[in-house]
């Protein structure tokens, strides 16, 4: 059974940095990808990037292309998540989750999530 623990996130003035991590115990994640999500109040989640385990391919959504940044490192079991040029709309809860692919938003298995506040 695949256990995902999720840190990092916290509060950063706008156009701040932040990194979030995501270290993955249990099984290994073979031909599994892993993606990271938000969910703001009262929306609905969001995916944010994805990557596939194995060959390393990402995918983001538009809205953080060329500011979050998607990655892995293999031999540490752990994912992460930089994000720069923060903006007060990227406030949300963050989730890293497992997916089948690094652009599906289909998840099984899901992290407790972790706060962003992003101040103006």
């Amino acid at each position: 059974q695949v256990q995902l623990v999720e840190s990092g996130g916290g509060l950063v003035q706008a156009g701040g940095s932040l990194r979030l991590s995501c270290v993955v115990s249990g099984r290994t994640l073979g031909t599994y990808a892993m993606g990271w999500f938000l969910q703001a109040p009262g929306k609905e989640r969001e995916f944010v990037a994805g990557i596939s385990w194995i060959a390393g391919s990402t995918y983001y959504a538009n809205s953080v292309k060329g500011r979050f940044t998607i990655s892995r490192d293999n031999a540490k079991n752990t994912l992460y998540l930089q994000m720069n040029s923060l903006k007060p709309e990227d406030t949300a809860v963050y989730y890293c989750a497992r997916t089948p692919s690094s652009y599906s938003s289909d998840t099984d298995v899901t992290s407790q999530g972790t706060q962003v506040t992003v101040s103006s």
